[in-house]
């Protein structure tokens, strides 16, 4: 691991760093944050999924999580979207290839080599966040769009692997949906039972979530017909799963949105991750 950047940042640390992924195939690029309370000891950590065309950035500058993270002593994970490089395939499309790589192990020619996005967030960069930083083995899953489908069906697939979940404006139905279906096809290929634990709403059908559950969207989000909140809205009631679904009144799927309720959210996550 190499430090690019660290700046202090409410008594805490944001930090940069890259390193070579084995999984992945390609130097990656990650931030942490660690609050001021890691100077005393490992803290829980929350891991903060980004979406479509984003890097590690655009969470770690937008949506303003240092300020509640230090108030609650909780590291804040931001790792990027999806592999990089020359020689990683890409698409022209701005969803598909780099900045999408929607958090699945693709198998599918030309993205199966790099985009292998689901073990790298699950397994090598949890296992290298827990050796270089002063984390403990509490952790929670957030994310926004992509990310927040990521969060949910990483989480809920994994359940030993994650005490607290929430979701920003998630991607909540992609079996069903134009953000879904066309790069779950991509990097899973045309047989649709691969598509099906990558889907959340089918997921807390099948499988459910052993704590309870808190989910954002924005009455006003330009992509809710890609979205489709009311699918997941649905499943969570009609498998009586607890959760808190609420429908922001007037926000879009911006970072203003996402930063007005980044404290609610890291506030949920600390309560459920105090041991």
């Amino acid at each position: 691991m190499q430090t690019v950047s660290e700046n202090r940042s409410f008594d805490g640390v944001q930090g940069v760093y890259t390193h070579a992924s084995e999984v992945c195939s390609c130097d990656m690029t990650f931030a942490v944050y660690m609050p001021p309370q890691a100077e005393a000891g490992p803290v829980p950590c929350l891991w903060y999924l980004s979406g479509l065309t984003c890097t590690h950035e655009n969470a770690m500058t937008k949506a303003g999580l240092q300020e509640h993270a230090a108030e609650a002593g909780l590291a804040v994970v931001f790792p990027d979207t999806s592999p990089r490089g020359a020689d990683v395939a890409d698409d022209e499309a701005y969803d598909l290839g780099k900045g999408a790589g929607f958090y699945v192990n693709a198998t599918q020619a030309p993205w199966a080599p790099h985009f292998q996005m689901y073990d790298y967030v699950l397994t090598e960069l949890r296992a290298l966040v827990e050796k270089e930083f002063a984390v403990s083995d509490r952790h929670g899953i957030t994310g926004h769009s992509m990310g927040g489908h990521g969060a949910l069906t990483l989480a809920m697939n994994n359940p030993d692997r994650y005490q607290s979940l929430s979701a920003f404006a998630p991607i909540a139905h992609p079996t069903r949906s134009d953000w879904g279906r066309k790069q779950l096809g991509a990097y899973l290929g045309a047989d649709e039972t691969a598509w099906l634990r990558h889907d959340s709403t089918l997921l807390v059908r099948s499988v459910g979530w052993h704590s309870d559950i808190l989910v954002d969207q924005g009455s006003k989000d330009q992509f809710l017909d890609l979205l489709k909140p009311e699918a997941l809205s649905a499943a969570l009631a009609e498998a009586r799963v607890p959760s808190v679904f609420r429908m922001q009144p007037g926000y879009d799927h911006s970072y203003y949105f996402v930063s007005t309720f980044a404290r609610d959210h890291v506030r949920w996550h600390a309560d459920r991750l105090a041991l």
